[in-house]
């Protein structure tokens, strides 16, 4: 992750690179919200580090939160492995409804398999926001993803989607490289050299932090 003032350096170094990394698609804004259970085990799992866990999250794109055609995500992670299953809601209501609602038209949609899910983490905490640009390398084995203008909404307490209130969250770019297993190598090559400091982040665990006093 970087402060904003370093995207051209950063763009620069991508379109510079030897492994002619190029746009894959225009940007478009990313919305997730987020599941988790009255304990918040999610968030208190990631900032453990446990080994193995899971991330619920309901994914839709574009600026309207209306009826959208998204995807239930669950990123999984076991050791330093991870992936995600996705199952696809044709159509979904965000404004104007009750949580009460919509957890019900997104259970309706749902086989068995991904209910288990809504069962294990029935509560929305928290929807963000944020501008994506996509990157791939020349032979497409290596994406890379540019995220910024980032919004986080507490849900905690709402009755009906808050979309109003952002929490006061810092201004970062946030940088991620992806690639298969089998590329695990490739993918260490090329980020040698990146102009950034890396590390890990969490976007559910930074929101949730933002909602939190002295968070």
């Amino acid at each position: 992750m970087a402060p904003p003032t370093q995207r051209a350096s950063l763009e620069a170094w991508l379109h510079g690179h030897g492994a002619g990394f190029h746009r894959a698609y225009p940007p478009r804004r990313v919305n997730n919200f987020y599941l988790d259970d009255f304990d918040l085990s999610t968030y208190e799992e990631n900032l453990a580090g446990v080994s193995s866990r899971t991330k619920v999250r309901f994914r839709w794109y574009g600026n309207s939160p209306d009826e959208v055609a998204g995807t239930l995500e669950l990123k999984r992670k076991r050791n330093r492995l991870g992936w995600k299953e996705h199952y696809r809601v044709p159509a979904l209501r965000i404004r104007d409804r009750s949580w009460t609602r919509i957890m019900a038209s997104l259970r309706s949609q749902l086989p068995l398999e991904a209910r288990v899910w809504l069962d294990n983490y029935p509560h929305p905490t928290l929807i963000n926001q944020y501008d994506r640009h996509y990157y791939v390398s020349r032979d497409g084995l290596i994406r890379v993803t540019l995220d910024g203008n980032q919004r986080v909404f507490d849900q905690r307490l709402a009755r009906n989607p808050n979309l109003r209130a952002a929490t006061n969250l810092p201004d970062l770019l946030i940088v991620e490289f992806k690639a298969s297993s089998s590329d695990a190598l490739r993918l260490g090559r090329a980020i040698q050299g990146i102009p950034i400091r890396g590390g890990r982040h969490s976007k559910y665990v930074v929101g949730l932090q933002s909602m939190t006093p002295g968070g």
